[in-house]
């Protein structure tokens, strides 16, 4: 039988291998974002980037909440 220690050995290796990668991506991830919110078709809304926030103002003025996932520049 394989011990829970044995099954996340491998996971936690990886995670400790991906950590210095994604930091040094942190900074391409970021300029990413940056490109991207300038785009006109970004900039000429009202985007609220927090989901609570997005929430709130969307029950009081009785709206959907229109959600966008891309993986290009998430930090």
């Amino acid at each position: 039988m394989i011990s829970l220690k044995q099954l996340l050995a491998p996971a936690v290796i990886g995670l400790a291998l991906a950590a210095p990668a994604a930091a040094q991506d942190q900074e391409q991830m970021q300029k990413n974002l940056d490109d991207k919110m300038a785009k006109e078709f970004v900039s000429n809304a009202a985007w609220v980037t927090d989901y609570d926030e997005a929430r709130k103002v969307a029950k009081e003025q009785g709206k959907v909440i229109f959600v966008y996932f891309t993986r290009s520049y998430s930090p």
